[in-house]
């Protein structure tokens, strides 16, 4: 049987997609690595987690809101696996904190009270700038430590579905300038994603591409918009996949992979 190894953050686990089968991780069983697995017979080792970066998917032990910590994410590729997929990046560049201080901004009644300690604290574009240039490198070192365990696995970078749209929506409140700071986030998170794959060789499921036409406030969305849920016990988190936009990460990733 083909062995699968799923690394990442939110993107790939799955928040608020019911039915959540790690809760501190916010990792779903009908995540985009579960709902491939299943189409495709595969066997999954799924050690995906909200919040991971690149350091805690190759060494850091990942700290959880809800207290304790999951092991470094490599820990769990096993040497035989023969498919790997990996979506992390945007935690690294601050890009859903940025998104989440930017919406707070315009609108601090719609997040949860005790949110305001964490996103009201100031954007800081010069930070985001320097990680940004610094993570395609950063993606590249990643697959290569990936090969080193699993020489003969086929690595797939999943980047991240499209959020921001291209005009103004009630369902993304922000400013102007912040939305167009956002969109540029994630395009450069896109473009950095796509220069990693491209360096070391990896393939490519460009997830924001497809997604062009699904974000935020479109007539139908494959991401969440400004909304709720009890984060802590892997509810819905504002700005993340939907359960339709995990079926088209799957769709596609199923369709690069025939």
């Amino acid at each position: 049987m083909t062995t699968y190894v799923a690394l990442g953050s939110s993107f790939a686990a799955g928040p608020g997609v019911e039915p959540i089968v790690v809760p501190a991780c916010g990792r779903s069983a009908r995540n985009y690595p579960a709902l491939v697995a299943e189409r495709l017979g595969y066997d999954l080792v799924d050690v995906t987690s909200g919040g991971a970066t690149v350091d805690d998917v190759l060494t850091r032990p990942q700290a959880l809101l809800t207290g304790g910590s999951v092991p470094p994410q490599l820990d769990g590729l096993v040497p035989d696996a023969d498919l790997v997929t990996v979506t992390v990046g945007g935690n690294d560049v601050d890009y859903l904190l940025t998104l989440l201080r930017c919406s707070y901004r315009a609108d601090p009644a719609g997040a949860p009270e005790a949110a305001g300690a964490f996103f009201a604290t100031p954007i800081d574009p010069a930070a985001v700038e320097a990680a940004l240039a610094a993570l395609p490198g950063r993606l590249a070192g990643l697959v290569g430590a990936v090969r080193q365990r699993a020489p003969r696995a086929r690595v797939v970078l999943v980047d991240y579905l499209t959020v921001v749209p291209e005009q103004a929506t009630p369902a993304l409140p922000m400013s102007e300038e912040h939305r167009v700071l956002c969109a540029g986030i994630g395009r450069r998170l896109e473009a950095a994603t796509a220069a990693a794959a491209r360096d070391s060789g990896a393939d490519l499921v460009a997830a924001s591409a497809v997604s062009r036409d699904h974000a935020v406030g479109s007539a139908d969305p494959w991401v969440t918009g400004w909304e709720f849920g009890d984060l802590l016990a892997g509810g819905v988190a504002p700005y993340h996949p939907n359960a339709a936009g995990m079926r088209a990460v799957a769709d596609a990733l199923v369709a690069s992979l025939a």
